[in-house]
C-alpha cells in the first residue's frame, strides 16, 4: 500500500487540484469561513464521511474503519482561515475576496486533508481504529485549536498529526523535527507608575520613563538565560512623557515573550516579572505586569515523530526526508493538540522566492497531491503499528 498512495493520489489529482483552486478563491478570515465549512462538509459527505460542525466554523469529520471500537483513534488537523492580504501572484485562481488570501498556505492544508480523507475513505476495511478529521478556524487570530480541545475534540484521541507547507524545503521534501519545534508567545504589558516633577527639580519625583528604559534594557539579556534553547523577548512599544521639562510619572511598555518548551515558558515569565520588580526597588517606582498567554507552543511526542517519519520515508524514500534541525520561534496553535493527547507536526516543502505570508506566496499545484498522499501513508502507517 505504501507506494499505493502516491499512485491513488495521481489518480484523483484533477480533484484535489480543483478542490485547492475553489479554497484559494474564496479565502474567508478567522470565525467567518462559513463558506469554507460548508464546502468541506459537501465533500466529506460525498467521501461517507460523517461531520459535526462545532465553533460555528469548525468542521469534524469521522471515519470509522474495520478496528472500530478497538482499535485506536488518530486525528488529522488542518488550519481553514486565510489572513487579511492582498493577492499579487497573478495566479488563474486568484481570491475573488478583495483584501483576503491565502497567503500562510492553508488552501493546501485543506486540501491535502481532503485528498487524505478521499484516499482513506476508499480503504475504511483496512482501518485498525478510527481517523479524526479536524477542519479548524481561526488559526491565525486567537487561535481555534485551544478551544476545540475545551469542547472535547481532542477526547479518546491517541495521536494528531498535522502539516505545514514551506518555502524552506524544496518540493518533493518532508521535514520533521523531533521534541521543541514552535515557540509558545505570550504577550505582556507593563504599566511603571512614579510620581511627576519639574525637570529641573527631580528629587521632587519618581522618573517612570527612566524606570521604564531600566527594566527594557534589564529584559534585553533574559533570553541568554535559556540557552542552549533559544528564547526570544521583544519590547515593541515605549509610551512615556508628556513634555521635555517634565519628570514622567508614567511609562507603559508592551511586548511579546517566545520561548520553546513549558519549562523555559514558565521561566521566562517569572524572570520578567523579577526584572520588573528589580528595577522598581532601586527607582522607587511602581508597576504592574500583566501577561496573556497565547499559543503555547509545539513539542513533538518521540513516538509519534518516529512513526511519521518512517512512513513518509518508507512512501517518498528517505531522501526526501529531512530532519530539522533548528526549531522555530514563530507561534502554532497545533501545538494544544499534542498537549491534551500525542502528536506530530511535520514540513511539507513547497520552494519558491516568496515566503509566508507573502502576497506573492503560491505554492506548486501538486502540493496537496503530495500532501495528500503523505497524510494517508501516515495516520495508516499509525493505526497499523499502533495498539492501544
Amino acid at each position: 500500500m505504501t507506494s499505493g498512495w502516491l499512485q491513488e493520489a495521481e489518480k484523483i489529482s484533477p480533484e484535489i487540484i480543483e478542490n485547492r483552486k475553489h479554497i484559494h478563491r474564496n479565502p474567508e478570515l478567522g470565525n467567518h469561513e462559513f463558506k469554507t465549512a460548508g464546502f468541506i462538509e459537501e465533500k466529506l459527505h460525498s467521501y461517507g464521511i460523517r461531520t459535526e460542525r462545532l465553533l460555528d466554523t469548525a468542521v469534524i469529520g469521522y471515519l470509522d474503519g474495520a478496528g472500530a471500537g478497538t482499535g485506536p483513534v488518530v486525528a488529522l488537523r488542518s488550519d481553514i482561515d486565510a489572513l487579511p492580504v492582498t493577492e499579487e501572484t497573478g495566479c488563474d485562481f486568484v481570491s475573488e475576496n478583495s483584501g483576503c488570501m491565502h497567503a500562510c498556505g492553508h488552501d493546501v492544508h485543506i486540501s491535502s486533508a481532503l485528498g487524505a480523507a478521499r484516499l482513506l475513505s476508499g480503504h475504511r476495511d483496512e482501518l485498525k481504529g478510527c481517523v479524526k478529521f479536524i477542519f479548524q478556524p481561526d488559526e491565525e487570530g486567537a487561535g481555534g485549536a485551544d478551544r476545540l480541545v475545551k469542547q472535547g475534540v481532542m477526547d479518546g484521541v491517541s495521536a494528531v498529526f498535522g502539516m505545514h507547507v514551506t518555502p524552506d524545503l524544496e518540493f518533493g521534501t518532508v521535514g520533521v523535527r523531533y521534541g521543541k519545534f514552535y515557540a509558545a508567545s505570550d504577550k505582556f504589558q507593563i504599566h511603571v507608575k512614579g510620581k511627576g516633577a519639574h525637570g529641573a527639580q527631580p528629587e521632587n519625583g519618581i522618573d517612570a520613563l527612566l524606570t521604564a528604559a531600566r527594566i527594557t534594557v534589564s529584559l534585553h539579556d533574559i533570553p541568554m538565560e535559556t540557552w542552549p534553547d533559544r528564547s526570544v523577548l521583544t519590547v515593541g512599544t515605549f509610551s512615556s512623557g508628556t513634555a521635555e521639562n517634565i519628570l514622567s510619572g508614567y511609562a507603559e511598555l508592551k511586548g511579546i515573550i517566545r520561548s520553546l518548551g513549558h519549562d523555559n515558558r514558565v521561566y521566562m515569565e517569572k524572570r520578567l516579572r523579577e526584572a520588573v520588580a528589580h528595577e522598581c526597588r532601586i527607582t522607587g517606582a511602581q508597576a504592574s505586569v500583566n501577561v496573556v498567554h497565547s499559543y503555547s507552543g509545539i513539542v513533538n511526542t518521540d513516538r509519534e515523530t518516529e512513526i511519521a517519519e518512517k512512513g513518509i520515508s518508507a512512501l517518498l524514500g528517505a531522501e526526501h526526508v529531512k530532519r530539522i534541525e533548528k526549531p522555530y520561534m514563530l507561534s502554532e496553535d497545533f501545538g494544544y493538540y499534542i498537549d491534551a493527547s500525542a502528536g506530530s507536526y511535520y514540513h511539507l516543502g513547497v520552494g519558491g522566492s516568496y515566503g509566508l505570508h507573502s502576497p506573492g506566496f503560491l505554492p506548486p499545484p501538486n502540493a496537496p497531491v503530495l500532501g495528500a498522499a503523505v497524510h494517508a501513508q501516515v495516520l495508516k502507517y499509525y493505526l497499523d503499528f499502533v495498539t492501544v
